[in-house]
């Protein structure tokens, strides 16, 4: 994570310099009261609530050094509204060779940190997102899978 350039909206850039900002202070502060309050219970080696309590607070931490390794690589993009083209934050709904047009799957083009609600995420320099980039609607493409080569169309882009 350390290297990799995050492609990321203004929109997404504020909610997470927004996020950051409430973990490092609020959070911290938070996290710090409740390990306090539960070391107070007693034995640690059998207190569910310290143990509860230090395990959310690796968590917290994990995620301030994943949104850091954002602000710290990143590229602001901006959304193409036409939405003739496949880019980063497009949602493209594809059709793999041999299934039905019924059976279209969507993805979002996109770091996962702007992953809307109920779709995939697919990097843009994945295999996947990779051979996406730049086509329109109706165009197919291949791409290597673990799997083995796979080819789609691309149904619909917005």
């Amino acid at each position: 994570m350390a290297g990799e350039l995050h492609r990321i909206t203004q929109e997404t850039l504020n909610k997470l310099k927004a996020e950051h900002e409430l973990l490092t202070t609020v959070g911290r502060v938070e996290i710090a009261r409740t390990i306090e309050t539960a070391r107070l219970m007693g034995d640690l080696s059998e207190n569910g609530d310290y143990h509860a309590a230090k395990d959310d607070q690796g968590k917290m931490e994990s995620r301030i050094r994943q949104i850091d390794a954002v602000l710290r690589n990143h590229e602001i993009v901006e959304k193409d509204s036409a939405n003739l083209l496949v880019g980063h934050t497009s949602i493209v709904g594809i059709v793999y060779d041999g299934d039905s047009d019924d059976d279209v799957q969507e993805f979002f083009i996109g770091s996962i940190e702007e992953k809307p609600e109920g779709v995939l995420v697919a990097s843009p320099t994945s295999p996947l997102g990779a051979a996406l980039l730049e086509k329109s609607i109706d165009a197919v493409v291949t791409y290597e899978a673990p799997s083995g080569e796979l080819t789609v169309r691309i149904a619909t882009i917005r």
